[in-house]
């Protein structure tokens, strides 16, 4: 495909910004990586739809492992699988893990919702799911916790993918982490040139929760406006991380419009939608200019800051690192990751314990 008739194409091949597929599907990442892709995710509800998408292969692994583990769990048979689907995903990303040293080509593994109160319990998982493969980037949560667990993780050796994070005040909190990690690490005499840290803000999800509090408190907003909250919380955030010098690049995810990808095209950051969301962009015709740097339209931004929790997410002081547990999308987007994780314990069940 030409460079002419792939948009996304044309962006990794004419601007600093670097494509990542939000699945670890096999098929679909194949496709995105023709498209110019050099990353991918993992999670639990896009290990949920990998085994859906192929369930009679999934099903047949679910009952060779339960009967190589007689006694495991139906969580612990679940997270197998979400290791080898994870591990197949890794494999594909190879060879631009070895084209960008490091800085692509990794696969990230989502460490387990249910951990989320136990910030030893999550860096001990990210060692672990570090060493299932070279390029494996760990997600770890932009909560209070979170925060505590990847500094631990980075000075312990582990790339990380910072994920639960909306706001600007979460992606500088967990970038200063990362920083922290990094120092603890170098001053132990550690290489860290090849390590590939991310800071996801999940733009689409700071829109909905918007969309959920002008509906909650009736403020009157033009609708329209409110798409633009995680692209202006984004661009923000970039500015900000562009004068502090942070060593981790930031990562937009959860895409929900157009404006996710056209409005962020042009800085040294990682666009991560849906592969169905990169079909559409294929299909646009768009062409692909830097925008990362452009301002949003101010009259919007007045509008979007009569919004008390913008406020709160767009500035950079808006929250402490103890208000981030109790932020609306923070709450919502980690009901959903648990819920996951019951999802996929359901679909073991179907398979050992089938219903009569």
């Amino acid at each position: 495909m030409s460079t002419h008739t792939s948009p996304l194409l044309t962006m990794t091949q004419t601007t600093p910004t670097a494509l990542w597929n939000d699945s670890a599907d096999p098929r679909e990442l194949s496709q995105s990586i023709s498209w110019g892709a050099v990353g991918a995710t993992c999670n639990p509800v896009i290990a949920v739809t990998c085994v859906k998408a192929d369930l009679p292969r999934w099903s047949a692994r679910m009952r060779e492992i339960a009967d190589e583990h007689p006694t495991a769990t139906e969580s612990q048979i679940g997270w197998q699988v979400v290791e080898e689907i994870s591990k197949e995903a890794a494999h594909l990303l190879e060879p631009a893990f070895a084209a960008y040293h490091g800085h692509n080509g990794r696969l990230s593994m989502q460490t387990d919702p249910r951990l989320h109160r136990d910030a030893k319990a999550l860096a001990d998982q990210a060692v672990y799911f570090s060493t299932l493969a070279p390029n494996v980037i760990v997600k770890i949560p932009a909560t209070q916790t979170g925060i505590s667990a990847i500094e631990d993780a980075v000075s312990r050796g582990v790339s990380i993918n910072v994920t639960v994070s909306f706001t600007v005040p979460q992606a500088l909190a967990a970038a200063e982490a990362i920083e922290r990690g990094m120092a603890a690490r170098e001053q132990a005499g550690h290489d860290v040139s090849a390590m590939g840290h991310v800071v996801t803000i999940m733009v689409g999800r700071l829109d909905d929760w918007m969309k959920d509090v002008v509906a909650r408190d009736g403020i009157d907003v033009d609708p329209s406006y409110l798409e633009w909250a995680g692209v202006a919380a984004f661009k923000n955030a970039y500015r900000i991380f562009q004068e502090r010098g942070f060593r981790s690049r930031l990562l937009a995810a959860a895409y929900r419009n157009q404006l996710q990808w056209t409005e962020l095209v042009g800085g040294d950051v990682v666009l991560s939608p849906p592969f169905g969301w990169q079909e559409k962009f294929q299909a646009s015709g768009h062409e692909p200019l830097p925008r990362i740097d452009v301002p949003v339209d101010p009259q919007i931004l007045a509008a979007l800051q009569t919004i008390p929790d913008f406020v709160r997410a767009y500035e950079p002081d808006g929250m402490t690192t103890a208000d981030f547990d109790s932020f609306g999308a923070t709450r919502k987007t980690l009901r959903q990751f648990l819920g996951a994780d019951e999802s996929l314990d359901q679909l073991v069940r179907d398979v050992l314990v089938p219903a009569p």
